[in-house]
């Protein structure tokens, strides 16, 4: 049986094209999505030049199983995110540290014929994620990128009382600020903007400070020092006044912003006299990406999000008003 749909892809000029997807057959671990909803993150914008399918952050249907696989049905909704496949034998996997396995395929570098913005997908079932029942599908989509780089830190590093610092309320930020408030933490909010302010507290934000044209964070008025502090804006802030004014000592730094990566100027002496912790954070692993899911549902944690119609103008739309830097706050594509 010959398996087929309609894709959609950038060119040589940033433009949306669309394409065909075509399989002889399924693989005995592999399974076949009717693809629902796609995600738009920052990093697609980054690959509208290149020959590959769009997208990675999926949901859809489950339309059929291979011959191996046992944990989904026909029918079943399943997500996935940016990494696609495992060894399960190098040292990360089996430390259950697997989103660093030696010899992982992902977004961008494995089967770039296929991603999530397409009417089908045919995937391993080792990195597809179900869904919870009340966790909505057009919701769950920018959770399997977003979702887990904000949850991985939080659940792995932080503890419930922490004040953890946000900087910026966008994509990440927004989500930052209500998993942070949902674990117990104290959120403290940092934007470049004041409008931001009465979002930021109904998201669950305990203080909020506005940073533009402050040289001197010492004068913001901000209550205690931070124990943690996340940084989701794409453009990396300067740091040293966060060093010097609001972190305490021993506190833990999580740079989250991804894509070709902004270069981090630290600074090295306050670091090293406060014994604060630059942690790099890379998506989740499967239990903590199947966790941040759950946690989501139960706490009813939900990205706000704009949909578009998953086609060629839709696409196009949707990019646009990503670069523009206009999406409140995660685009989501919508199959017609």
């Amino acid at each position: 049986m010959v398996y087929s749909g309609t894709t959609f892809r950038g060119d040589s000029n940033g433009d949306i094209v669309a394409t065909k997807f075509a399989r002889d057959a399924l693989a005995p671990n592999e399974v076949l999505v009717n693809i629902t909803h796609s995600g738009l993150c920052g990093t697609d914008l980054h690959f509208l030049h290149a020959d590959i399918v769009l997208g990675h952050e999926g949901v859809g249907v489950v339309q059929e199983v291979g011959s191996e696989v046992k944990r989904f049905k026909v029918g079943d909704r399943a997500g996935w995110g940016y990494i696609q496949e495992t060894c399960r034998s190098c040292t990360p996997c089996l430390d259950g540290k697997d989103q660093y396995c030696l010899s992982k395929g992902m977004y961008f570098e494995s089967r770039t014929d296929q991603g999530s913005m397409g009417e089908i997908a045919i995937l391993p079932d080792q990195w597809l994620f179900h869904i919870p029942e009340s966790l909505s599908s057009a919701a769950a989509a920018p959770l399997m990128c977003g979702g887990s780089t904000v949850f991985t830190p939080l659940a792995e590093s932080i503890r419930p009382t922490e004040r953890v610092g946000v900087i910026g309320i966008g994509g990440l930020g927004h989500l930052a600020i209500q998993m942070a408030s949902k674990m117990g933490c104290v959120v403290v909010v940092f934007s470049g903007t004041e409008s931001k302010r009465d979002e930021a507290i109904k998201l669950g934000a305990s203080e909020f400070y506005a940073t533009k044209g402050v040289e001197d964070f010492s004068t913001l008025g901000v209550k205690h020092k931070l124990t943690s502090l996340l940084i989701t804006t794409a453009q990396i802030p300067d740091l040293k006044p966060y060093f010097a004014n609001l972190l305490a000592p021993n506190a833990k730094v999580f740079p989250l912003t991804g894509g070709f990566f902004p270069k981090i100027e630290i600074p090295y002496d306050i670091m090293i006299f406060q014994g604060i912790s630059v942690i790099g954070s890379n998506l989740a692993s499967r239990k903590t990406h199947m966790e941040m899911l759950e946690f989501c549902a139960h706490n009813k944690i939900a990205p706000m999000i704009e949909e578009f119609p998953m086609t060629k103008e839709g696409i196009t739309e949707a990019v646009q008003k990503l670069e523009a830097g206009k999406m409140r706050y995660r685009g989501v594509l919508v199959a017609q």
